[in-house]
This record gives structure tokens, C-alpha cells and sequence, in this order.
């Protein structure tokens, strides 16, 4: 419990001092103060404290008894990672070096502790000389060969997501340290970091309109594996693979925004969230039910492909609807819907969450994209912690195992992302008469 206080306070502080930050570098007084302070408060200098921090707090914690400050430190080195990035866009401060040096100082923060915890038997030395290994990889040989290609080799969403877990990691690793009865999923985590490691040297290789069209792919292929997985029973494992679908079709489409795509985009990315959102769930109820589950399947099927069908030839090329507001509920929340009650009810109340889920679908009710509307007035330091925090939810299942208490997470995603949504929608539709006068 004490430990757990000493990590709630360092991340208050920490917390504290980037909104008090943030709010400050709006003024323009403070920006002079960073332009006439540059050895104390450029970008670049921000990453050498923050590396001077976590060294401290390094030492403290594994080679004194001033454990407590030592986390205390490293929280608030963690967080600056987001202030030195306020500061390069607030002050218009951005520059090459600062591309390099800022993952650079994020693997000299997280890695030693890391690497400390592995040998100290809390999680896996292995796992960690991986993770070390990709690393040392993406940041010096991956970014001379960009740097001969003339590429930007500025971290993406995945090194992102996987710099906040990693974060997340030390602290969660010195929390189970002093209280080895709590849940330990840090290996589940730590295997989602080398991945998201992987990840993000991969697509610094590959060009940016393509981006969308290799995550509708990799929706598509969460959805076959899926079904695999469904045939030999293991639900809890399909389920999560479908959600792990969802986030590649969340960023498919901020991808196809940013950086455009190619004419078969649109297409491809219908067919991946016909596979993952329904005929994978649909499977799940035929494997789950008796046997005239198979009409709930097929209801439920048809449902999904008159939406995307509808969405991609009607509501498309409609002009009444808002940008980001959708004819109907969005495919992903459908499957969500459905999925967490298969894990949440018994069978006999699963049948009619099939009709309601598949009468909203093929509704005409406006609900909110949550790409395009909702997380677009979320700030990205915000978004990349929630994924972050939904990839280490799913470490905690697979470690758990608990099929109740994940259906009850999923289905209460689905009802806030209802309400947010709603909200949304209704402030789009007051503004609606001021925009036409």
C-alpha cells in the first residue's frame, strides 16, 4: 500500500507540474523565458534532464534504500517525455536533431530500470535482451539507412504507445517488487513492448500511403485468426484478437486521413471489418449456441453487410450528415457489443443482444465516429496514453483469465463511447443553425 501511495504521488506531481507547464507556454511571456533559457528549457536540453533524472533514480532505487524517491524521480522523468514536445511545438523549437535524440533519451530512461527488474527475477531476462536488441536496432542502424533514404525517422503512434508502456512498465515492476502477492502480468506487457517495438521500425520503412491499407490487412488477418481460434475453442483469445483488430481499423483510418491511401483503400478496409466484426462473431455464436444458433448468426451477418454495404455506397456520398457522424451503429461497436455478452451472459439472454445489437446497425440513429470525431478533440498525449492503457488491459486478461470481468470492461467501453458520442453529436446538431446563418 505504501508503495502504491509513493507512485500515486509521483504521478500527481508529475502530472501536475505538465498541465501547469502546458497552460504556462501558452503566454507569451513564457515563451520568451524558453528562448532566452534554451540551455535550461530547449527540447533537446529537457531530454538531457530527463535522462539525468532517471540515471538518479536508477541508482537510488537498486543500489540504496531510497526507493521511494528513486520512483518518485523516475515518474517525473517519465513525464517529462511530454513536456520537452510541448516546447519543440509551442516554441517552434522542432529540428532533426530532436527527432533523433528524444527516442534516444526514452530508451536511456526505461531501459536500465528494465533491464534491473529482469535480472532482479521480476520479469523476463530474455523477453528484455529482445526488447534491448530492437532498440539499439531502430535507433542508430534503422535511422542511418532512413537517413540515407532521406525519410523522417521520427517515432510513429506504435514507438509512441510503446514508449508510455514501457514507462508504465518500470513503475508497475517496482509496485509488484514490494508486494509480490498482486497480480503479475509484466512479462504479458513487456512482450506487447517488443512488438510495438518491432512495429514501429517496420513502418518507418514503408511508405506513407500504404499505411492504411496494411492495417485494414492486419484487421483482416486478426478476423481469419479469429476464427482459427474460435474452432479450437479458445474464446477469451478470439476476442481479444478481434479487439486488436479494432485498434488497427481505428488507426487505418487517421492513417488514410494523414497520409492519404490507395483506390482499393475503401474497399480493402470494408472487407477486414466484414471478417473481423462479423462473420468472427457470428462463428462465435454458432460455436457457443444450440443448434438454431445459426439464425442468430445469420441475422446478426446480414445486419453487418447491410451497414457496410449502406455506409460505402449510400451514406458515403450523402451530404446530411455531419463529417464523423454516422447512418447507424458503427460495425466494431456492433462486435463489441455482441462479444461482451457471450462472455458476460448466459446463453439464454445472449439471443436477444444479437437483435438489438443488429437492429442498431441497420438503424438510421446517428452515432459518432470515434476517429474522426471523438478522439480528434482528445489530445494525442491523452489518446496515446488510452491505447497504451487498452494494450495493458489485455495483458491483464490474458494473465487473469477472467471472462466476466472482461465482458462487463467491453460492454462498458461500448455504453461510454455511446454517451461521449451522443454528446458529440447533439453539440454538432445545436451548432448546425449558426452555421447555416
Amino acid at each position: 500500500m505504501e508503495r502504491l501511495l509513493v507512485i500515486c504521488a509521483g504521478a500527481g506531481i508529475g502530472t501536475g507540474f505538465y498541465y501547469w507547464f502546458s497552460w504556462m507556454l501558452k503566454k507569451k511571456r513564457m515563451q520568451e523565458y524558453v528562448m532566452t533559457h534554451q540551455w535550461l528549457l530547449h527540447p533537446n536540453a529537457i531530454c538531457y534532464w530527463r535522462t539525468a533524472l532517471a540515471m538518479v533514480g536508477f541508482f537510488l532505487y537498486f543500489w540504496t534504500g531510497y526507493q521511494s524517491a528513486a520512483i518518485i524521480i523516475f515518474t517525473f522523468a517519465a513525464i517529462l517525455d511530454g513536456v520537452d514536445g510541448l516546447v519543440a511545438r509551442g516554441c517552434n523549437l522542432v529540428s532533426r536533431l530532436g527527432e533523433w535524440l528524444d527516442p534516444l533519451c526514452d530508451k536511456l530512461t526505461y531501459l536500465p530500470p528494465l533491464l534491473g527488474f529482469a535480472y532482479a527475477g521480476i520479469i523476463s531476462i530474455q523477453l528484455m535482451w529482445i526488447l534491448v536488441a530492437i532498440e539499439i536496432f531502430g535507433q542508430f542502424a534503422a535511422r542511418r539507412l532512413l537517413t540515407r533514404m532521406k525519410t523522417s525517422g521520427a517515432a510513429n503512434n506504435f514507438g509512441k504507445i510503446k514508449a508510455i508502456i514501457c514507462f508504465a512498465l518500470v513503475i508497475f515492476c517496482a509496485l509488484v517488487d514490494a508486494n509480490p502477492h498482486i497480480i503479475h502480468m509484466g512479462n504479458q506487457i513487456l512482450l506487447a513492448c517488443v512488438i510495438l517495438s518491432g512495429a514501429s521500425i517496420v513502418f518507418k520503412f514503408i511508405p506513407n500511403r500504404l499505411y492504411a491499407d496494411i492495417l485494414s490487412l492486419l484487421n483482416f488477418f486478426c478476423g481469419l485468426a479469429s476464427l482459427v481460434l474460435t474452432y479450437h475453442g479458445f474464446f477469451g483469445r478470439a476476442i481479444i484478437i478481434i479487439i486488436m483488430g479494432q485498434l488497427f481499423d481505428l488507426f487505418d483510418g487517421r492513417m488514410a486521413e494523414k497520409h492519404g491511401g490507395t483506390k482499393y483503400g475503401p474497399y480493402l478496409d470494408d472487407i477486414a471489418d466484414f471478417v473481423s466484426f462479423g462473420i468472427a462473431p457470428a462463428y462465435m455464436l454458432l460455436k457457443i449456441g444450440q443448434s438454431w444458433a445459426w439464425m442468430f448468426a445469420i441475422v446478426y451477418i446480414t445486419g453487418v453487410a447491410f451497414r457496410l454495404i449502406r455506409f460505402l455506397f449510400v451514406d458515403k456520398k450523402r451530404t446530411d450528415l455531419p463529417p464523423g457522424v454516422f447512418n447507424g451503429l458503427p460495425c466494431p461497436a456492433g462486435a463489441l457489443l455482441l462479444l461482451g455478452a457471450i462472455l458476460l451472459l448466459p446463453a439464454q439472454y445472449v439471443w436477444p443482444m444479437v437483435l438489438l445489437t443488429t437492429g442498431l446497425m441497420v438503424s438510421t440513429l446517428r452515432f459518432a465516429h470515434l476517429g474522426r470525431l471523438i478522439l480528434k478533440q482528445v489530445p494525442k498525449p491523452v489518446f496515446y496514453t488510452i491505447s497504451a492503457a487498452i494494450i495493458v488491459i489485455i495483458a491483464f486478461v490474458l494473465k487473469t483469465r477472467n471472462g466476466e470481468l472482461f465482458g462487463a470492461v467491453i460492454l462498458g467501453s461500448v455504453f461510454i463511447y455511446m454517451v461521449i458520442g451522443r454528446v458529440c453529436i447533439l453539440k454538432i446538431l445545436s451548432a448546425e443553425p449558426t452555421t447555416r446563418h
